[in-house]
């Protein structure tokens, strides 16, 4: 026999259950990457050719086409090798900026990185995301910003619409979901702040 908090657990997930996502309804129309349908297939060529190649690529190279197709770079740009980025035209990096192995920028809109900022290893920026209450699964982009003295650690996430603020860190494996305060270090998922950042 069925305990009372049973019935009301069943209850409760017939409720839920009446209302499903339905994926053949998704509709992102509304999106614009920008740039156009020939130069955002060109860049995904130019993209698999020089930059999520393993071989070595000059970083001169990988700066002046980044600049070719939009992208807004100051002094100093170190990319490595297998570091991707999604659509050039909405990044803009000031001084002294270093990105990582395999990193990736998943710029579907504005990426704002100020200067002296580190993006280290398998570092993701996620700029989309999908609004799982909505049966259709509608599609939600929002601006991520990084100020100066950022690190990303190795493997960790910033999730669109989240600010770093100057000289925060998101320590390895941690996904940022809301801003970070400056001088202050974050670990954990979501991160939470664990001390201040002192520079010595």
């Amino acid at each position: 026999m069925l305990s009372l908090l049973n019935l009301k657990s069943l209850k409760l997930q017939k409720e839920f259950n009446s209302i499903k996502v339905c994926l053949s309804d998704y509709n992102n129309s509304w999106y614009k990457p920008g740039g156009g349908f020939f130069k955002r297939y060109l860049w995904i060529l130019t993209s698999f050719f020089f930059f999520e190649n393993p071989l070595f690529i000059s970083r001169k190279v990988k700066k002046a086409l980044l600049i070719l197709y939009g992208a807004k770079i100051g002094d100093g740009f170190y990319m490595h090798k297998s570091a991707k980025i999604k659509y050039p035209w909405n990044l803009e990096i000031g001084n002294n900026v270093w990105l990582g192995e395999d990193c990736w920028i998943d710029n579907l809109t504005k990426v704002l990185i100020h200067s002296n900022v580190c993006i280290s290893q398998g570092a993701l920026l996620l700029c989309g995301n999908h609004n799982y209450k909505k049966p259709t699964f509608d599609l939600v982009v929002k601006d991520i910003v990084l100020y100066d003295g950022v690190w990303i650690g190795a493997r960790s996430v910033v999730c669109g619409g989240v600010t770093c603020h100057s000289h925060s860190v998101l320590s390895v494996n941690s996904v940022a979901t809301k801003d970070l305060e400056e001088y202050s270090i974050y670990a954990g998922n979501p991160a939470v702040k664990v001390r201040g950042r002192v520079i010595e």
